[in-house]
């Protein structure tokens, strides 16, 4: 029998979706789960993207530009410009989500066995990409008791060489939940101009900041131009996830034209999907402010919940919707998956994410979850009481270490 190909073999698996056979089958034998173990916005996508779709008289459902429709592009320059960033229609390619901007950047910017620095925990898929495109992931470590701050500028430039082509990073990220600052982005930009480096940018959550935290986005950055690669989607910011349309954007012509090459070779993004998203750049300001005042409460009853739990920490996150946390436990897939397969209470049980997955060192994150609040408060309660309940009844619960609250978690609190 032929034997598979290299980069089918390190190809990793997901770990938000690798549970999901014991997610059914806890639901076949009648028990209700609840989910924090994907982002997945339970928000109600625009009514004015589903009424486009639904009134669309299309006759013919054809191709598409491969770069997205012009419209939609235009209606997009016009969007970014609302938030500060000054791109044009023909600096950025609509893609097959967000997803799809990342492997296109990838592949435009990292030729096979090129490295690219990200600080983890990283969001699982980006090295997923790598893999498709032959280059190599090398991780820096930010740590659950600093609150995942980004690692300093030096722990950087000890794992350049000659074989490093670009940094990663995701703004807010997923999956701590850490909101970049403008003097770490500032940071960034003076490395990457020091080594000539790309900067690839993950934007999707840039409307989920909370606290009154100012959102700092990659393409403010001058005089790196022709370095930064902004990637981005409306799955999470308009509650539209199935609709698979994101976007790649960058003033350098040559990953435009690189990136278009590919895009043509899948022809275009979904026809529905594009004309979803440009309606609903029509959302008013409105929307948004109801959805970050909905996921801050959610955020807040949250880590209210968690850190009341014996064992557990977790720092505040101030973007995006998700955390992760620390649990008194030998190892967190073998918890999620006990979670699924061996407990429930009140004929309920919980889903979480190992945060081993999202580590490159896979030593790393062993005794952490990544959860995702994208449930409502009522839901959230009974979760957190089905977590607590269930770390009680864990045989390979570990002896609590206890969390005592360091410099930046008395800051989040306000119990300077």
């Amino acid at each position: 029998m032929p034997s598979i190909s290299q980069r089918g073999v390190i190809m990793p698996s997901s770990p938000i979706r690798k549970l999901v056979p014991y997610s059914d089958a806890a639901k076949a034998r009648g028990l209700r789960v609840f989910h924090l173990n994907i982002g997945q916005p339970d928000i109600l996508s625009p009514e004015v993207a589903l009424s486009a779709v639904k009134n669309a008289k299309i006759p013919i459902i054809e191709y598409t530009h491969s770069a997205g429709m012009p419209e939609y592009r235009r209606k997009l320059s016009k969007y970014y410009a609302s938030v500060g960033i000054d791109i044009s229609p023909d600096q950025m390619l609509v893609t097959c989500g967000g997803s799809e901007a990342v492997l296109f950047a990838f592949m435009s910017c990292l030729d096979p066995l090129d490295e690219i620095i990200i600080p983890e925990p990283f969001y699982a898929n980006y090295e997923a990409f790598a893999a498709a495109a032959g280059a190599c992931v090398v991780p820096i470590t930010s740590t659950i008791d600093n609150g995942f701050t980004l690692p300093s500028i030096e722990e950087f430039e000890k794992v350049i060489t000659h074989k490093t082509k670009a940094i990663m990073i995701c703004n807010p990220n997923n999956p701590t939940g850490y909101l970049y600052s403008e003097k770490e982005m500032m940071q960034l930009r003076e490395l990457i101009l020091k080594h000539d480096l790309f900067l690839i940018c993950d934007e999707v959550y840039r409307e989920f900041c909370y606290d009154g935290a100012k959102y700092f986005s990659s393409m403010y950055l001058e005089g790196v131009e022709q370095n930064v690669v902004m990637v981005d989607s409306v799955s999470k910011r308009y509650s539209e996830c199935g609709l698979r349309i994101g976007l790649l954007a960058t003033k350098n012509k040559d990953v435009i034209a690189s990136s278009m090459k590919l895009a043509q070779a899948r022809l275009c993004p979904p026809t529905f999907g594009q004309i979803a998203a440009m309606a609903s750049l029509d959302v008013p300001e409105e929307y948004f402010r109801e959805m970050n005042k909905e996921y801050c409460k959610r955020r807040n009853f949250l880590l209210d919940g968690l850190n009341k739990i014996p064992g557990v920490f977790s720092p505040m996150p101030r973007g995006a919707f998700y955390t992760v946390a620390r649990l008194p436990i030998d190892d967190s897939e073998k918890f999620c998956i006990w979670l699924l397969s061996d407990f429930s209470y009140n004929n309920q049980t919980v889903m979480l994410a190992p945060a081993a997955g999202f580590y490159s060192n896979r030593t790393l994150g062993k005794n952490e979850v990544r959860i995702a609040y994208c449930l409502n408060c009522e839901d959230l309660a009974i979760a957190i009481d089905l977590l607590a309940r269930a770390l009680k009844q864990y045989p390979g619960r570990t002896p609590e270490s206890g969390s005592p609250l360091n410099e930046y978690e008395r800051r989040l609190r306000g119990e300077e």
